[in-house]
C-alpha cells in the first residue's frame, strides 16, 4: 500500500514563502503527485500536480498560478510545493495526493496523505 508523509506546513506572514514536502513510498506504480488544499467551509481544490515521467508536466490551480512552484526529484519518490507571495486566503490544510499508474493523471487522486496546516497571517 501506497504512503504519502508530508512535511514543511506552518505559520507565516503575508508575503512570506514555504516549502512543502512529500515523499512516497509503496510498491504500485505513480504516474502524478501533487496538492490539494481545503480550508474551513470551503471545497476541496487542487493546488498544483506533476507526472513523474521525464517530462514533468505540471498543472496549477487558477488561485495559485505565477506564485506556487511543483516539482519532483523521480529518485526520492519526493514532491515539493514551493509557495511564494503567501496570502491569507491561501490558509488551508494541503494535502499530499498521487495517480496511481493507469488513471487519467488530472482525474481524481487515488491516494493521500494525512494534511499539513498552513496559515498565513495578514
Amino acid at each position: 500500500q501506497e504512503h504519502l508523509v508530508e512535511s514543511g506546513g506552518g505559520s507565516v506572514q503575508a508575503g512570506g514563502s514555504l516549502r512543502l514536502s512529500c515523499a512516497a513510498s509503496g510498491r504500485v506504480p505513480i504516474n502524478a503527485l501533487g496538492w490539494y488544499r481545503q480550508a474551513p467551509g470551503k471545497q476541496r481544490e487542487l493546488v498544483a500536480k506533476i507526472t513523474t515521467i521525464s517530462t514533468a508536466n505540471r498543472i496549477y490551480g487558477n488561485s495559485v498560478q505565477g506564485r506556487f512552484i511543483i516539482s519532483i526529484n523521480n529518485a526520492k519518490n519526493t514532491v515539493y510545493l514551493q509557495m511564494n507571495n503567501l496570502k491569507p486566503d491561501d490558509t488551508a490544510v494541503y494535502y499530499c495526493a498521487a495517480n496511481r499508474r493507469g488513471s487519467t493523471w488530472t482525474g481524481e487522486p487515488d491516494v493521500w496523505g494525512q494534511g499539513t496546516q498552513v496559515t498565513v497571517s495578514s
